[in-house]
Parts: structure tokens; C-alpha cells; sequence
């Protein structure tokens, strides 16, 4: 019985230094692709996506992915579909871009809500460096964004 309490303990142990697992966020690659309710082209079709609306992989199987969009709404997409580039959705009114990561840098641009900007570097200190389409660049406050 004591042999069977030390090994369970040592498993335990063992799990919990295991390094928490990274979030998958990807983009999807084309405009007008629609996310299913189940992983086949004959199940339901749930909505459709534009290009570059991100997505959290939560898991692959096969040609699919089920993703989770910001809404928190699970669905599943063909592979093919999601991009390697990443892009992050605006969720506040409006994200301000800077040209320095702080709240005092000078603005270069502004992003309203649903609106896409890819990403450049990881986030510091409560920044992230993104990028426009139109190729402008600068820093946006992460709390304004989502897909990080």
C-alpha cells in the first residue's frame, strides 16, 4: 500500500513539472471560408470568416481543426484553410497604435473593433508590435486585441 502511495505521488509530482502547453492562435487564409459544426464538408455550416479573422486551435484531426473564434464559439475548419501567418482581431472600440509601446508614444494609426492587424513580435510589458495591411507599423495595447 505505502509502495503504491509513493508511486502515485512521484506521477503526481512528475505532472505537475510538466510545462503548461502553449496556445495555438492561427489565421485563416482566404475570405468567404466557413467554419462546420462537426469536421466533414457535409456537416452544418456555421458561419463564414474572412480572411485573416483569427483563430485558437484547440485540436487537429485529420484535415480539421476545431478552433475557437473570440466569441468563445467552437467550430472546425478544413487545415487547408488556416494560415501560419498571424493576425490578431481588435476587440476594444478602437485600438491605437503607437509608435513606442507606452501610452505616451505618438499615435500612427487607429484599428476600430473587428478589425485585423498581424502580428510582429511576442508582447512586453502589456504591448505587442503589430503591423497594417497598408504596411504601417507600431505597438498596440494587448487588452485591445485578441488572438495573442
Amino acid at each position: 500500500m505505502l509502495r503504491r502511495l509513493v508511486t502515485a505521488a512521484a506521477v503526481l509530482a512528475g505532472l505537475h513539472a510538466l510545462p503548461a502547453q502553449a496556445l495555438e492562435f492561427r489565421s485563416v487564409k482566404e475570405t468567404g471560408v466557413a467554419l462546420y459544426e462537426a469536421p466533414a464538408l457535409s456537416a452544418k455550416k456555421l458561419f463564414l470568416v474572412s480572411r485573416y479573422y483569427p483563430v485558437e486551435v484547440l485540436s487537429s484531426q485529420k484535415e480539421w481543426a476545431r478552433v475557437r473564434d473570440a466569441t468563445g464559439g467552437i467550430a472546425w475548419i478544413p487545415q487547408a484553410a488556416l494560415s501560419g501567418q498571424r493576425w490578431l482581431l481588435v476587440t476594444a472600440d478602437q485600438a491605437v497604435v503607437r509608435a513606442t509601446a507606452s501610452a505616451d508614444g505618438q499615435p500612427v494609426f487607429s484599428v476600430a473593433r473587428d478589425g485585423v492587424l498581424q502580428w510582429q513580435e511576442a508582447p512586453k510589458d502589456g504591448w505587442v508590435k503589430v503591423k497594417h495591411r497598408d504596411g504601417s507599423s507600431g505597438f498596440a495595447r494587448i487588452t485591445d486585441l485578441w488572438g495573442l
